[in-house]
């Protein structure tokens, strides 16, 4: 049986300009080899006049809104740009953004049109780029209780507070956040979301080079950050979805963010793997050779497939505008078990040189420690199993007396 999917006469014509496009506007040296080489402050200026080309056409975020700066295209469109910008390392976008990514869908939820129109369409076409802030260092990503304090006063809301684990390198422009609007309410019934102008004064940013996930591609998420707010006043448009209101807000872009293509084909980690183990020995023969690593690569190779037939899955679904359940929040609960299982595997295989970036012992430019640190720091992003599992019980009505309809923002 044939998994894959097929581009009709039309969806080609779209390919082959996404591909002349893309051989004309991507420079060289915007990548870099290794996965542990910094992005360089030029390379993160490519990045973003990238953004912007695409963005002019509605390529950056393709199947948003167009009155707010999105593309309106079919999911078969979206598709294929993610398809083309992964044949050559990139992501869409082509720079850190994980902010946009999760923000816009809330603020389109629950954004007053006045919001929409001043904080969208920046995003969409790569003007602005945003960080959300979320871990703070005694609760970690624990949402119901934040510490952070953000209090009224007058036209504007006081917010002192740290948070950890945020962003890349070479800053953003804009923040999205919860902090704690009344703190004498219960739980999840304190706190609100708010986008900040990252360049507010009172806010310090300072680099927290820890265990930090990094991505293929030009979205580098190496370096994370510690944001610390000093009374920084922001006024009363940055909250969003109306006070004491944040985790209704914050929870909906786990609801209703798009499977991402990139999880849907074949992974650059076997390619790297395979390759690895056809050119290093074990007792004068290569890797592959001996019976025992076959093994494993077969069971990284099992679960790189179920992973990506599991986005496939949701894709496809979405694709065919068919209703979407339980499907992404098990694709992404799976894909992070995945991660953890795989990296274990891997070090059976490569010993401690999976864990090295030196030039003599680094594996494959140091892409499989960065795949070891980050199958480790990816289990609190986007959401953790834990999380999507909870998502799955609501749309499977685990739990409950009754079940959560499909595509609803709850």
């Amino acid at each position: 049986m044939n998994f894959e999917m097929e581009y009709a006469p039309e969806q080609q014509r779209f390919r082959k300009e996404v591909q002349d496009f893309l051989k004309e506007n991507v420079p060289q040296g915007l990548m870099t080899t290794g996965a542990r080489e910094a992005i360089s402050f030029e390379q993160y200026r490519m990045q973003r006049e990238l953004g912007r080309k695409l963005g002019a056409r509605g390529w950056l975020y393709p199947t948003d809104p167009p009155e707010y700066g999105g593309g309106g295209m079919s999911m078969a469109e979206a598709i294929i740009l993610e398809a083309e910008a992964h044949e050559l390392g990139l992501t869409l976008p082509p720079y850190y953004d994980v902010g946009g990514e999760m923000a816009a869908p809330s603020i389109l939820a629950y954004g007053t049109e006045e919001q929409k129109r001043q904080f969208l369409p920046p995003i969409f076409t790569g003007q602005v780029r945003t960080w959300h802030l979320m871990a703070e260092p005694d609760t970690g990503s624990d949402w119901a209780n934040v510490q952070t304090r953000a209090i009224r006063d007058g036209d504007d809301y006081v917010i002192s507070g740290q948070k950890v684990f945020a962003g890349s390198d070479h800053g953003a422009d804009r923040f999205w956040m919860i902090a704690v609007t009344n703190p004498d309410a219960s739980r999840h019934e304190n706190i609100s979301w708010f986008m900040v102008d990252a360049h507010l004064p009172g806010i310090t940013v300072q680099p927290l080079d820890l265990l930090a996930a990094g991505h293929e591609g030009g979205a580098s998420a190496g370096v994370k950050n510690t944001v610390t707010f000093d009374q920084v006043r922001v006024p009363l448009f940055s909250l969003i979805g109306g006070e004491n209101n944040g985790f209704q807000v914050m929870t909906s872009y786990l609801e209703t963010a798009l499977p991402k293509y990139g999880y849907a084909v074949s992974s650059p980690l076997w390619d790297r793997l395979i390759e690895y183990c056809k050119t290093h020995k074990l007792d004068g023969r290569p890797l592959n050779e001996d019976e025992d690593v076959r093994d494993l690569l077969i069971e990284i190779f099992i679960d790189l497939e179920i992973t990506r037939l599991f986005s496939l899955h949701s894709l496809s679904r979405a694709l065919a505008k068919q209703p979407r359940s339980y499907e992404d929040a098990q694709a992404i609960a799976y894909r992070k078990a995945s991660d953890l299982r795989i990296a274990g595997l891997i070090q059976k295989i490569l010993g401690y040189y999976a864990l090295t970036t030196d030039v003599e012992h680094g594996a494959a430019e140091g892409h499989f420690e960065q795949q070891q640190r980050t199958a480790l720091a990816d289990l609190a992003t986007g959401g953790t199993i834990e999380i999507q599992k909870s998502i799955m019980a609501r749309r499977l009505g685990i739990g409950r007396t009754t079940r959560d309809d499909v595509d609803v923002v709850v």
